[in-house]
């Protein structure tokens, strides 16, 4: 077993939060109508993707009915769609779509991850939340020893990636670098690069495109390979 599965592993049995590991189990016990009927995951969710990943996409936390239903980050909700799809476009993925976790989705050199691993109420974990979970990207980032591009989605992720670059020994510039869509900040050895969420207060409203979310992305593989 990798150092890598290793740390899924005790991502997945994770306990550290009593409201989170109650609203996860909530929602996997009243499921709408149609998810009804489905086993839901209802655990903490790892990163998944490539080992040897040159760019990391770091997300807010699992949706209630998509990654803690499917058991993979980013996997059966709406925000998902438009994130593999983009993903599939620009090379990153072997299919443009992620319904479940054994659907046969491949990563190349791409790894989606989140600062929470639990679904947590109205898409807000608390500042405690964030601080227990936090060690976990920190690990990962440790573990995925090629990564170079950071893709914060959202601003929670970019503070959270901040977070961890920092308590990994990597240093913050001050002025501590502030999100917007494109930006890039250089921390350390990496490469920090802002998109705005693709969640779908984001998509329907048109403050995030398809061609917004493909640019970031054709950005962030051209900041890994150059």
């Amino acid at each position: 077993m990798s150092e890598l599965e290793a740390l899924h592993r005790r991502i997945v049995r994770c306990e550290k939060c009593p409201r989170l590991v109650a609203w996860r189990e909530e929602a996997a016990a009243n499921p709408p109508r149609r998810y009804a009927g489905e086993r839901y995951w209802a655990r903490p969710l790892p990163g998944f993707g490539d080992p040897r990943a040159r760019v990391v996409l770091v997300g807010l936390a699992p949706a209630a009915h998509g990654g803690n239903r499917t058991g993979r980050i980013f996997t059966g909700d709406r925000s998902g769609d438009w994130l593999f799809a983009a993903l599939h476009r620009t090379g990153f993925a072997n299919q443009p779509t992620s319904e479940r976790a054994d659907d046969g989705l491949r990563l190349r050199d791409a790894y989606v991850t989140a600062v929470n691993r639990c679904a947590p109420p109205g898409n807000r974990p608390t500042t405690g939340e964030r601080d227990n979970c936090l060690p976990y990207l920190v690990a990962e980032l440790r573990l995925l020893e090629r990564a170079r591009v950071l893709v914060a989605l959202g601003s929670y992720a970019w503070d959270g990636a901040l977070r961890a670059l920092r308590d990994r020994g990597v240093a913050v510039p001050r002025p501590r670098p502030t999100f917007g869509h494109g930006v890039e900040a250089r921390v350390g050895g990496f490469t920090l690069l802002g998109c705005f969420h693709p969640s779908q207060q984001n998509t329907f409203t048109g403050k995030l495109t398809e061609k917004m979310l493909d640019d970031v992305f054709a950005r962030a593989k051209a900041l890994a390979e150059g």
